[in-house]
């Protein structure tokens, strides 16, 4: 890339200034100003032609055994200290060298042709000299450039949008490759070239563009732009087009490019993975630091002697004493010296030079075995696993936590119908569900036609070149490669079925056939009374309800239609409707009765104000595109015929070439989100259907009805905060002004209008709030996304005072968000509820099993999403990462100081709750032992849970509350109450928060972490976590890029970590430290020999056989086992995920087993030293003839030590050592026949064809690698006899039978100190948990005189006192009696007063003193869950405006339930098994 120049003038430190190419064409190059900005090639490479060398070398000398290795071979070309020929001793370190560099060239190359891929895609850039755009390669595109984009093209760079053919200024993008949602996100026209009516000409645009300097925050983008008449528009995130993003729905939009190549977002925020060096590696590198320090004993003890001996002589020279190269005699001290230089020579085969080269041969194989894993495939989308990093896949088998993303990681992203309540009633879609279960069972062939074709996803940095293939094949459209008309590829493209979240799973609802018949009757009424001009309002309150419900669910959202012959292309169908106000003045023009029938025509601009709803976390409240006409109509009576005209059902006119005999079943929606989709999908299923929208109106077709034009007067888009959105329409048959609202059941049912309990309607209404409470209980516990519908009349006054209120907020310029939030907040209160929605978010297949199997395994599983807190908390229950069994804790903080009390308060009640407790079981528990066969059954909560994690509670924390508890002051405090968590569920999480998450407990718990992901907002955190894992699949290619290894689902990850990541994690392990042994043992031979020589250096044994002996001789085997062996086979491993914390313990390499190892090389090598030395003694054989049988005699041992060590035997294994033995052998012989002068003085020749006569020499290679094997073989019997591991349990599980073993397997649990199963302290990484620890602590309830209350343990045995200053949350654990939805009550209310002479006085006046009317009602300051029906939780939660603060906890139990009879009369009265959900509120001080 291009570096940018140092800036003269000091504002441009700041700021970029963009001026047009086409002003500066004429410019020579150095006056053009954008010269300084990088250009759009990109390259990802590391070398060129000439570096590579260079680079290369000086990389890999980063190693330091290699640079050791180096400094040896050179070192043996000095004569003084030589110890074998120079260019032997060279040959090793050239061969391994040469390897490694072989690799890096190929992987580099491979990203070189991904460069070249990208940069030769072709864009349209404008050309002055043309006068017309041009097409261009992209790496000629320059900032400055104007660029036209078609539909369905990727972005080439960062553009700002300047004009688009979508009548209302938008451009439609799908950011796949950057975030993986494949939904669409709107984008608009710089505010000043909204009002372009003609096409835009580059020619005539003279404007200045100052915007920030590149950088990588994908949701930031500030600028202005300065025009020729000094006028200044400020630009916003939304008017900029990022590179990578594919344009839809919009024929051709046109921009300037502002950003270029690596400036671009998506590049910057694609740094290239770190080098990650395993745990493993790390371990072996303290280890090889021991070899070297042995190394130096060893050479120093042997100069030492060498010294003491030449000084034993004294003055007389020994005769063999060979002169100093000067000819004169060296003094005992330079003997030493040389001879301690010499020794490092010789013994340089204890640093195992081999190991690194070998290790590097092993991984490969293993990741070649990996890939051709048929387990890990997956045919609907023809991927299977990407291994990117190879050199860290041992540490897949030492996992301890797990960071996921939600959606498209754990879900499918496919959003579901599923069921509904209307009115009370419950309508269960049972064929609904057949239809889905049948979903599940077989592949949809039509539903892999359907999604997912036209976008080609980028590849910034390497991919295999094989995947770029298997992606272009599947693309419809090949508009980006040069070959192939232009015109073809429009058409394919054009007619590529991807519309997001359309397959025919989540379009074709089955209707409940109850519900169908009552649309049916309900609309024909409604027609029968139109066409006899009844009023509407006798319809039945029952079936109204059940018609406003479909509208509801068909209007309220921001759904796009697009036709079904150009599925990306907005279908326009217009009635006569006013166009929107826009100020004041145009609204009080309006007042007058002439705007009444004229009509606008131009389609408005401010849908674009309006359809920005639903960009993610928005919090701006969205304008309204036609109050001014209603005002008008407020105002003035207006005679009825004008009314029924512009009302009627057949549009009088609309602009647009459309017909209405489209068939609407074929209509598509584009949706901004997957709820919205699948809730008009499910309407249409109704036969109510969205056939049309525009910035102010909508259209709708009922059954009976016909086509009806809603005049959409406000929309009040979705924000986090209010957690809802309205749309404010005028209702065509009533005439009335109507909202219709959804939203989140948590915050709509505190907003329903309280039924008047004294007539019959009221009390139908309460029974109605009631039931459909219950039903959206049961639907939370289903795992289901819950959505409230409800709806307000408004009568013309009311909306009058309101629409002021709201116009003046909607100009303010101060504090327009806050003032249009509070004007939502007036007009959302009172409403009348329709019903509610159950949507399933399809979880990929297998993901409540594998995260089941991964949770035995000891993993720790924390969820980080950038969703809303109910869609992830269902999810989580859904997927089983939640248990309706265990507490929730919720953190949602305003502030710092409130989050750091929250924290507090956490860690209080954990300790008091599980820590602190008096009664037995959960603190003796905290040793108990536990079994590794301990298989839990899900079926039975009453057994003991899993053991591994600390207690049994979840936390969900919301992105604002996390930024706090990531500060430096309160990231311990969050640590020790989210590691306290059996799973922690981080809710609207920035890609920096989740990065920063992994960081802290990577670093602070140093424990090994797996991030996987799918989108670009993962990348941060897969490139932090020790292991980076991008999830292949729809959503673009950002995650792979940056991952380790890439995964076409969730689901294969178990078996990726549990069995792949365990074998690699033991073969590996098991061959460094074999390694070690074998090179230890075999330089220990020659030291030994050093006592016989005088510590002169000598070795019995011949240089060719030293230097190969690793390199060759011994090599093979390993590589095949390291490669190879199994310790467990794949289905025990995978039905006995316990196995797995072998590798997080390190169980297979502890620092004891190197010294171990040491030990026994060294015993070993006694053995095969003495042995022969005793049998040859007093003989006449030469030095050679002795030393030979030594180095067979090791190799046999090394080679039988191997196969004791094997777990699995192969026909590769035999035959590996089979070829060792016979290489060593026919070496031997030729070296020993041919070579009788190469080692002058000695002569090796004949000497192993002497040995193989010799009776002696057969006796001594059966007998010595016996004696020197036996002490560990009789240690590995005896362990496995009376000591088993649960590996070797394993292992014996696998000698069993086949049917025998299942049976063992299937059992739901092994039982305990069962012969095959005893008690072990299995797991030292986390604390086991205590017995019985969510047995319900005890909490039953004492007959029925307490009556709601709920008496907990923890309110007698709270050792917890407070000071003076703060009042704990463990002081307050009798809990007031209250409901999710309880209404105000006082501290005089009678029922509660009694029921708190239960606990003790002091708490009760504590009590008292906090249940004050202003703060007792919930809802004003706890946000509510939807908890399944059993679920206990703990809400802490921080109110705004300074409100008191309320803690809640809710919990179900049996007993509970039936001590129901006496609820106080201030309390909703509801059957028992209607209110699952009981919650207690504290006040925290």
């Amino acid at each position: 890339t291009e570096r940018l120049p140092t800036p003269k003038k000091p504002k441009e430190n700041k700021t970029r200034t963009v001026h047009a190419n086409i002003l500066h064409d004429c410019a020579k190059g150095d006056e053009n100003p954008n010269r300084h900005y990088a250009n759009n090639k990109i390259k990802t490479t590391k070398y060129t032609v000439l570096s590579f060398l260079p680079k290369n070398l000086f990389e890999q000398f980063h190693r330091f055994a290699n640079v050791y290795f180096v400094f040896i071979a050179l070192l043996n070309f000095v004569p003084v200290v030589n110890a074998f020929q120079p260019e032997l001793a060279l040959a090793p370190v050239v061969f391994i060298l040469s390897v490694t560099a072989i690799k890096d060239l190929w992987e580099d190359y491979r990203r070189h042709r991904s460069d070249k891929e990208i940069n030769h895609m072709d864009c349209l850039v404008y050309s002055r000299a043309e006068r017309r755009y041009v097409e261009k390669y992209w790496k000629e595109v320059r900032v400055g450039d104007f660029i036209r984009l078609r539909c369905n093209e990727i972005l080439p760079a960062d553009v700002l949008l300047l004009s688009s053919s979508d009548p209302d200024r938008l451009c439609h993008i799908e950011t796949a490759t950057l975030d993986g949602e494949t939904n669409l996100k709107q984008r608009q026209v710089v505010r000043s070239f909204y009002d372009l009516d003609c096409e835009f000409d580059p020619l005539k645009y003279n404007s200045i563009i100052e915007c920030e300097k590149p950088n990588n925050d994908l949701n930031r983008f500030r600028g202005y732009i300065i025009h020729r008449s000094g006028r200044r528009d400020a630009l916003y995130k939304e008017n900029l087009l990022l590179r990578g993003c594919t344009i839809r729905n919009t024929e051709e939009a046109v921009g300037i490019v502002i950003y270029a190549g690596h400036e671009t977002k998506a590049m910057l925020n694609n740094n290239g993975p770190r080098y990650k060096r395993s745990k493993l590696e790390r371990q072996m590198n303290v280890d090889v630091f021991w070899c070297v320090i042995i190394l130096l004993v060893m050479c120093l003890f042997a100069a030492v002697g060498h010294g003491l001996w030449m000084f034993q002589y004294g003055d007389n020279r020994p005769v063999f004493d060979v002169l100093s190269p000067e000819g004169t005699n060296l003094s005992p001290i330079m003997s030493a010296i040389y001879l301690f230089l010499t020794m490092i020579i010789v013994f340089q085969v204890l640093i195992p030079i081999s190991l690194f080269v070998s290790i590097e041969i092993v991984k490969i194989c293993q990741v070649y075995f990996i890939h051709q894993d048929m387990d890990l495939y997956d045919e609907e989308t023809d991927s299977h696993l990407q291994c990117r990093a190879l050199n860290i896949t041992e540490d897949l088998g030492q996992m301890q936590y797990i960071f996921s993303d939600k959606t498209g990681t754990l879900t499918e992203n496919k959003m579901v119908f599923r069921r509904c309540t209307v009115a009370g009633v419950e309508y269960s879609h049972d064929a609904n569900a057949r239809r889905l279960a049948m979903y599940q069972e077989m592949d949809s062939e039509e539903e892999e036609s359907m999604s997912h074709g036209g976008t080609l996803p980028r590849r910034d940095s390497v991919t295999s070149h094989q995947s770029a293939r298997v992606v272009l094949r599947s693309q419809s459209t090949k508009s980006h490669r040069r070959t192939g008309s232009r015109a073809e590829a429009k058409r394919a493209s054009i007619l590529s079925k991807h519309t997001a979240f359309s397959s025919p799973m989540e379009k074709d609802i089955t209707p409940d056939p109850k519900l169908l018949d009552k649309v049916n009757d309900c609309s024909s009424q409604m027609d029968f009374m139109r066409f006899h001009s009844q009023p509407m309002s006798q319809l039945p309150s029952d079936l109204s309800d059940i018609i406003d419900f479909f509208i509801a669910l068909t209007i309220c959202n921001t759904v796009v239609v697009s036709s079904p012959n150009q599925p990306r292309h907005k279908v326009r169908m217009r009635f006569e409707l006013k166009s929107p106000v826009k100020t004041i003045e145009d609204f009080i023009k309006r007042f007058t009765p002439s705007r009444l029938t004229s009509g606008s025509n131009s389609s408005s601009s401010s849908s674009l104000i309006t359809n920005r709803s639903s960009n993610k976390g928005c919090s701006s409240l969205l304008s309204s595109p036609s109050a001014e006409s209603t005002l008008t109509k407020l105002h003035e009576e207006q005679p009825s015929g004008g009314l029924e005209q512009a009302f009627s059902p057949i549009p009088p006119s609309y602009d647009g070439k459309t017909s209405w005999n489209l068939d609407e079943g074929e209509l598509r929606y584009e949706a901004e989100s997957p709820d919205e989709a699948a809730l008009v999908y499910a309407a249409r299923a109704y036969k109510c259907s969205l056939v049309g929208r525009l910035p102010d109106q909508v259209i709708v077709e009922l059954p009976h009805l016909g086509k009806l034009s809603f005049e959409l007067l406000h929309t009040l888009g979705f924000d986090s905060t209010r957690k809802r959105m309205s749309v404010v329409v005028r209702h065509p048959l009533t005439d009335q002004i109507t909202v219709y609202t959804k939203g989140a059941d948590s915050v709509i049912m505190d907003l329903i209008k309280p039924p008047d309990t004294d007539d019959v309607k009221g009390k139908r209404q309460k029974k109605i709030v009631c039931r459909t409470q219950h039903y959206l209980n049961l639907y939370a516990a289903d795992g289901l996304r819950t959505l409230c519908i409800a709806k307000k009349i408004l009568s013309k006054e009311e909306y009058a005072c309101w629409l002021q209120r709201h116009l003046a907020a909607e100009t303010a310029i101060q504090g327009r968000e806050e003032l249009l939030f509070e004007s939502a907040l007036q007009l959302e209160t009172n409403l009348h509820l329709l019903g509610a929605t159950g949507i399933e978010d399809r979880l990929q297949d297998g993901v409540p099993e594998t995260i089941a199997s991964l949770r035995k395994a000891g993993l720790q599983i924390w969820v980080l999403t950038g969703d809303k807190q109910e869609t992830a908390v269902n999810i989580a229950y859904a997927c089983k990462l939640l248990d309706p069994e265990e507490e929730l804790l919720t953190l949602n903080a305003d502030s710092q100081e409130a989050c750091a009390l929250l924290l507090e308060e956490s860690l209080h009640y954990i300790q008091a709750k599980f820590l602190c407790s008096p009664s037995g079981p959960t603190t003796k528990s905290f040793n108990t032992n536990f079994s590794p066969f301990d298989i839990y059954s899900s079926s039975s909560p009453s057994s003991q849970s899993t053991p591994f994690l600390v207690h049994r509670l979840g936390l969900v924390i919301d992105g604002r509350t996390l930024a706090y508890a990531l500060d430096k002051s309160l990231e311990d405090k969050f640590l020790a109450v989210a590691r306290s968590c059996r799973s922690v569920l981080c809710c609207r999480s920035t890609p920096l928060q989740k990065s920063m998450v992994v960081k802290l407990v990577r670093n602070k718990l140093k424990v090994m972490t797996l991030a996987i992901g799918d989108g670009a907002n993962d990348v941060s955190m897969i490139q932090v976590a020790d292991v980076g894992v991008g999830i292949s699949g729809q959503e673009g290619m950002q995650a792979v890029m940056a991952s380790d290894f890439a995964l076409p689902r969730f689901r294969y990850l178990q078996k990726l970590l549990l069995v792949h990541g365990h074998w690699c994690y033991s073969r590996l392990a098991n061959m460094i430290l074999y390694f070690f042994y074998k090179n230890a043992m075999f330089v220990a031979l020659i030291f030994w020999y050093q006592f016989y020589c005088g510590f002169s250096g000598s070795a019995m044994i011949d240089q060719w056989y030293l230097i190969f002996f690793n390199l060759m001789f011994s090599a093979f085997p390993q590589l095949i086992t390291g490669t190879l062996d199994k310790d467990v086979s794949a289905e025990t491993l995978q039905q006995l995920p316990q196995l797995y914390v072998n590798g997080q313990n390190s169980e297979e390499y502890k620092p004891y087993m190197f010294w171990m190892n040491m030990i026994d090389a060294f015993y070993q090598s006694l053995v095969c030293f003495f042995i022969p030395y005793f049998a040859y003694a007093d003989s006449d054989v030469d030095l050679f003839t002795w030393g030979t049988p030594i180095t067979t005699l090791a190799l046999f041992t090394i080679l039988l030590h191997l196969g004791t060590e094997t777990k699995t035997w192969t026909w590769m294994n035999w035959m590996s050592i089979a070829f060792s033995i016979a290489l060593f052998f026919t070496v031997a012989l030729c070296y020993n026949a041919s070579c009788p002068a190469c080692y002058s003085p000695s002569n090796p020749y004949w000497t192993m064809q002497r040995l193989l006569q010799e009776p002696l020499f057969y006796l001594l290679c059966f007998i010595t690698p016996i004696a020197a094997l036996l002490p560990r073989f009789f240690y590995r019997a005896c362990q496995g006899t009376l000591f088993p591991s649960p590996v070797q349990l394993g292992r014996q599980l696998d000698k069993l039978p086949a049917d025998i073993r299942r049976n063992i397997l299937s059992l739901s649990r092994v039982k305990v100190g069962s012969p095959l199963c005893p008690k072990l302290p299995f797991l030292s990484l986390a604390k086991a948990s205590p017995k019985g620890y969510y047995k319900k602590d005890g909490r039953s309830v004492s007959g029925s005189k307490q009556g709601p209350l709920l008496q907990t343990d923890e309110a007698k045995r709270s050792p917890l006192q407070p000071t003076d200053s703060d009042m704990h949350l463990s002081d307050l654990y009798t809990p007031a009696p209250s409901e999710v939805d309880t209404l105000p009550y006082t501290k005089d209310n009678p029922a509660l007063s009694g029921e708190l002479q239960t606990s003790s006085a002091a708490d009760s006046e504590h009590l008292n003193k906090t249940i004050e009317p202003s703060d007792v009602n919930l809802s004003s300051c706890v946000t509510s869950t939807p908890l399944p029906a059993q679920a206990d939780s703990v809400q802490l939660s921080m109110p705004p405006d300074g409100a008191s603060q309320c803690v809640r906890y809710t919990r179900n139990s049996e007993e509970r339930l039936k001590s129901e009879h006496a609820v106080s009369s201030a309390h909703r009265t509801e059957p028992p098994t209607e209110r699952p959900l009981q919650a207690a509120s504290f006040s925290l001080n």
